[in-house]
């Protein structure tokens, strides 16, 4: 089941949005928290009533998860090829150069990185000239838990969206650790919808991201290095994950850094990523 957040009549709601995507039902309910919230807010809940049936195209989308609330896990270096092209580049300062991680490089992003589909991801050149795109698949958490075991991993799980995780190449060499270069205002285009987990096959997703219609990255998520199960059991180990929490899994090979010279995101640029089974995420750039 593929749920969206958006705006229609003045306020924020979440609705069932339909298999060829050109309708939404608006579910019957409170709108206090749904505009930070969203998906989070049906976790653990039937679904309620629906009120209405609206044309997609008439809403405007809100992020599934609008305001995480609190950072969002992110993994590094999770796919083969990308881990190769990332060591190559002369901005890895993980652990790892030069070498597929032996366990998952857990980072963050702030949780006022996230932007929705179709807004635009902005560059400020007085901060960073090394801007870059990264398509991923995230995952949702719906069941809290803290030591997680790679067999119970995913009955922790409530659904998946997409998320790009951008990054300031130059910041994240600059600092070293990578959450100012990955925590900058609009950074984590996130959308355009979640789906329901059961409706997902983790073991053969295409991810795919296109720049200005040109393909760069096409992967997909059974080339994992480390699968959904085992970065969950990661991340719980001695920390417990919270119904909301929001994991970004990594991105394939293909992004910017990668390129020779690299080829960085531009104001006038436009970055759409599709991942088989959950929709398309497309949002343009622009400068400060």
């Amino acid at each position: 089941m593929k749920l969206a957040v958006f705006n229609w009549k003045g306020r924020a709601q979440i609705g069932r949005v339909s298999d060829d995507g050109k309708t939404v039902e608006c579910l019957d309910m409170p709108v206090d928290s749904i505009a930070s919230t969203g998906v989070v807010s049906l976790i653990g809940k039937p679904l309620p009533k629906v009120l209405e049936k609206v044309a997609l195209s008439e809403v405007e989308l809100l992020a599934p998860v609008p305001r995480p609330s609190r950072n969002i896990f992110c993994v590094g270096k999770n796919y083969h090829e990308h881990a190769k092209e990332f060591s190559a580049s002369g901005f890895d300062s993980s652990a790892a150069k030069g070498t597929v991680p032996e366990a998952p490089i857990v980072f963050s992003k702030l949780p006022e990185t996230v932007v929705t589909n179709g807004a635009p991801i902005r560059l400020d050149k007085s901060v960073s000239t090394a801007i870059d795109y990264e398509a991923e698949l995230a995952v949702i958490i719906g069941k809290p838990g803290r030591n997680i075991s790679k067999d119970d991993a995913l009955s922790h799980v409530w659904g998946y969206t997409i998320v790009n995780d951008v990054t300031a190449r130059d910041l994240q060499g600059h600092h070293s650790q990578w959450l100012i270069g990955k925590s900058q205002d609009s950074f984590c285009p996130m959308g355009p919808w979640a789906v329901t987990a059961d409706e997902v096959d983790l073991s053969d997703i295409p991810v795919k991201c296109w720049i200005n219609g040109e393909l760069r990255q096409d992967s997909n998520t059974g080339l994992l290095i480390f699968d959904v199960p085992t970065i969950i059991a990661a991340i719980s180990n001695g920390i417990t994950l919270q119904a909301g929490d929001v994991i970004a899994t990594g991105t394939p090979a293909g992004v910017g850094i990668g390129f020779k010279p690299p080829k960085y995101l531009q104001p006038g640029d436009s970055v759409r990523i599709e991942i088989g089974g959950i929709g398309t995420l497309e949002n343009p750039v622009e400068a400060y």
